[in-house]
């Protein structure tokens, strides 16, 4: 069985896994190979273990498998790769015949089920090279501890996308999908029950009911499990539109504001220290991080100070002062004491220019936020007219115009829609016609942006309310 997330979190159980399935299944005392990787695994190694990692485990080199690679016949080769023509005829390329082959042998792994075709075509041009070809069911990235993803870019377009001429593109992209889940499954040794809001040709439910039956044929065929009825786990599948607000409000936790506020790519935060640019990588390896990502950024900008200042207390070198000018200047003092501090001053700075952003503008902002996306008030009294609350934000020449736009959603999914003329009328006035898109394209998920039928005393009301204020 696996071990549980909780305990030591998806990203070591995917390399557990891999581990025992790859590297234990061709291991050999005092063998080195050569490891070829294609897209998807390099970035699902990269996910889940380092390069040292690596070489606990035999291997010496690591190498793209599209690219053109000098040959290494004294070594043999392990392949990890995707079961897909591009990388198949990759390797094929390696071992076109044996005065040719670039290594010694070949073991093969695929990250999940490699269809008959090209099974039959490696077998038809090269099995006296390989050594083991197998299919290891891991098809997904371990972005975080409980946090994975499927890497599909193209799905969201296909799921969504009103053009018919998309639908074999978009069902080839489910079947594909709920492949992969099974295989998160799979890792997880878990065979839930799957849940889903029952609704007629909708995304989730199609999606559910595939995993639902390939997780029903993975267990029936799969021999070396024990789990043949279901656990006690739950997979919930549910579709973007089910929750639209989430997406649009100004998230105070610490991970989800620093991503929206600040330029933060690939992981990687810039800041400046004792004058100088530094970068920082947000990682599960970093226990500090981990541990505070999810907390309220009030909750953040108290306990980073209390942990300098058990820090530098014990050192007896501040005196007392926890400003980041004194712990760079303790750092010069005492080198060794440097690692220990340098997580927390990271944070801090992140903290803080989280709230260098916040301050100005978004703190007024997140009132009228949270006003329209629970209906009441701070006091808990119900908001009976969301225009009234809207209007600050659309007159307030300091919130730019994506603040607007996320404000004008969240009045949009308060009232379950509007009509196309007060739709119109608002765009105009804000003078967002460039980004209209924004707005209407919710529709395609399912969210209400101008149902059908509306209230037409309203809609009249509405609109003279909101042109009279704007002009």
């Amino acid at each position: 069985m696996a071990p549980p997330v909780t305990e030591r979190g998806l990203k070591s159980v995917v390399w557990q896994k891999i581990k025992a399935t790859v590297f234990d299944d061709c291991k050999k005392e005092d063998e080195w190979k050569i490891m070829l990787l294609d897209e998807f695994t390099t970035k699902l190694l990269a996910s889940c273990c380092k390069m040292t990692d690596l070489l606990a485990e035999g291997i010496t080199v690591v190498e793209n498998i599209y690219k053109n690679r000098e040959p290494v016949r004294q070594m043999k080769a392990l392949y990890f790769i995707t079961p897909t023509s591009k990388s198949v005829d990759c390797f094929l390329r390696d071992f076109g015949s044996k005065s040719e082959n670039k290594y010694k042998a070949a073991y093969i792994y695929f990250t999940d089920f490699c269809p008959d075709s090209l099974f039959n075509k490696i077998k038809a041009s090269c099995s006296k090279s390989i050594r083991r070809c197998k299919e290891i069911n891991i098809s997904f990235l371990p972005l975080e501890s409980q946090v994975y993803t499927l890497d599909v870019p193209d799905a969201f377009y296909y799921c969504y996308s009103p053009d018919p001429s998309n639908a074999n593109g978009k069902d080839a992209i489910m079947e594909a999908m709920a492949d992969q889940i099974v295989t998160v499954c799979a890792t997880l040794d878990e065979n839930p029950g799957v849940r889903y809001k029952s609704k007629p040709l909708d995304n989730a439910s199609k999606l559910a009911q595939l995993v639902e039956k390939k997780l029903e044929n993975y267990y029936k065929i799969d021999e070396k499990s024990l789990i043949k009825g279901k656990t006690h786990s739950q997979l919930i599948i549910i579709d973007r539109g089910f929750d639209p607000v989430s997406t649009v409000l100004h998230e105070l936790t610490f991970q989800a504001m620093a991503y929206d506020l600040l330029p933060i790519e690939n992981d990687t935060y810039k800041y400046k220290t004792d004058g100088k640019e530094k970068e920082a990588i947000l990682e599960e390896d970093d226990d500090l991080w981990v541990r505070i990502r999810h907390r309220h950024i009030a909750v953040v900008l108290e306990e980073i100070p209390k942990l300098m200042k058990e820090i530098s207390s014990t050192k007896k070198a501040t005196e007392g002062k926890t400003s980041l000018s004194a712990l760079a200047q303790l750092m010069k003092k005492m080198p060794h004491f440097r690692k220990q501090i340098t997580k927390q001053v990271v944070h801090l700075n992140l903290a803080e220019d989280c709230m260098n952003k916040f301050k100005p503008n978004i703190e007024k902002l997140c009132k009228t936020e949270q006003d329209l996306a629970l209906g009441t008030d701070a006091e808990g009294q119900k908001v009976k007219d969301s225009m009234r609350v809207l209007l600050p934000v659309l007159l307030n020449k300091n919130h730019d115009t994506y603040d607007k736009i996320r404000a004008i959603l969240l009045y949009i999914f308060s009232i379950n829609g509007t009509t196309e003329e007060n739709l119109d009328r608002l765009i105009q006035n804000v003078k967002i016609e460039n980004e209209s898109d924004m707005i209407r394209n919710w529709s395609y998920l399912g969210v209400p942006i101008v149902p059908p039928v509306r209230n037409l005393t309203f809609c009249i009301y509405l609109y003279t309310y909101v042109c009279g204020c704007l002009h």
